[in-house]
């Protein structure tokens, strides 16, 4: 598949839907919460600031191959990227980045990779440490 095809913001678009599935997954089947609470860590794990953070520990530990790394530049640098006013722009685009790049491997079928990039972007710990 040519990632070339896809406008990174609709790459982002899906791979927003398969981070936030992954995140509720791990929480559901990982506590047994009430609601509220799984809600709060849903929205923690969501937010930009902490896939900024996720996305810092990959590039850190070079977990980005040429490719990949290829298509979270294009998310990261996309037209169109109006950051919320609770994220700064640079969080934001580094969020859209995560974004584009999961949306790039569950088109291409890289359910494994999307599971590799998950947990570690997991092990980052709360927003607040």
């Amino acid at each position: 598949m040519d990632a070339m095809q896809y406008s990174p913001l609709a790459l982002a678009f899906i791979g927003d839907g398969v981070y936030e599935i992954r995140v509720r997954e791990k929480l559901i089947l990982e506590a047994n919460m009430p609601a509220d609470k799984l809600h709060k860590l849903t929205v923690e794990r969501v937010c930009a600031e902490y896939q900024a953070k996720a996305v810092r520990k990959w590039l850190d530990e070079g977990l980005l191959n040429e490719q990949e790394m290829d298509i979270f530049k294009r998310g990261r640098n996309a037209k169109g990227i109006n950051a919320p006013k609770h994220s700064t722009v640079g969080e934001y685009r580094m969020a859209t980045g995560l974004e584009c790049l999961f949306g790039f491997l569950y088109l291409t079928g890289r359910e494994e990779r999307i599971g590799e990039l998950f947990e570690a972007a997991w092990s980052v710990g709360s927003i607040n440490e």
